[in-house]
């Protein structure tokens, strides 16, 4: 795909977020409760989710009918050229109304994400990355944060309950042992937005879907972080382990989560 194409996917992706944003915010906003289905412990589901969905899934089949599309609540296949997209990054807090969540679209063609969009519609923070012209918010450029080692930096240690629970525990003692500070905020796609922009110095978390991190991913690569390899086997459509960060801190953050050992091999 040339870079004409690829320019006005991402300028899509942009416009698209954004609308879906405002869906999200006036449910966000209206004095109804947003009602919640339980997919899982700690997984939910809202109407919203749906709405968001079905609209970006309705926006880009109208113009780009060509592309594939794979989205968390309506799944999707593995064209060469897809869209991966989160209606809602972060329903936890969406339904407490916890202004903590995202929109999540990325682009990915020929085995690379070429387009990555988060969109924050509480805070009206678009971050915006394309493969090779850097990283943005707001249209001002992004980088990341110039930590100087562990006992300078922050992860945001995501929980997936794909996982075992002391995997978990394991993971933050060890950001604990090696000096780090973490915090848990709930949306991976906004943690790895603000690994981007420089509030915070990294993010890990022991399983995610393609759709939470992709364009998060992207973000952090354009703004001079270093991210795993996310699509390592069959991490596109399966997913895997996440590890994102400033250059200072990537050994030590490799150390604590070798990711040789977490990769999916089942």
């Amino acid at each position: 795909m040339n870079s004409h194409e690829i320019a006005r996917r991402h300028a899509f992706a942009e416009e698209i977020a954004r609308e879906a944003g405002a869906i999200a915010r006036r449910a966000f906003r209206s004095g109804d409760s947003i009602r919640a289905m339980e997919k899982g412990a700690h997984d939910l589901l809202t109407e919203t989710d749906l709405d968001i969905d079905r609209f970006l899934i309705g926006r880009l089949r109208e113009v780009f009918p060509e592309d594939g599309i794979l989205t968390e609540e309506s799944g999707g296949g593995s064209a060469g050229n897809l869209w991966v997209i989160d209606p809602i990054d972060g329903t936890m807090n969406f339904a407490r109304r916890i202004p903590h969540f995202a929109v999540s679209i990325a682009f990915h063609a020929e085995g690379k994400t070429e387009s990555g969009v988060v969109y924050n519609p509480i805070l009206d923070e678009m971050f915006t990355a394309r493969r090779g012209f850097g990283a943005f918010c707001n249209g001002q450029k992004m980088r990341v944060r110039p930590t100087r080692d562990a006992t300078d930096a922050v992860i945001d240690a995501g929980y997936s309950s794909k996982r075992p629970l002391s995997d978990y525990i394991a993971l933050v003692s060890r950001l604990l042992e090696g000096g780090f500070a973490f915090v848990q905020n709930g949306s991976a796609a906004i943690g790895l937005a603000q690994v981007a922009c420089g509030r915070i110095d990294g993010y890990a978390e022991l399983f995610l879907h393609s759709w939470d991190v992709l364009a998060g991913l992207l973000l952090v690569e354009e703004a001079g972080g270093w991210t795993s390899d996310f699509t390592a086997g069959d991490g596109l459509l399966r997913g895997n382990p996440v590890l994102a960060g400033t250059p200072a801190i990537r050994e030590a953050l490799q150390r604590i989560l070798p990711l040789d050992d977490l990769l999916r091999t089942d």
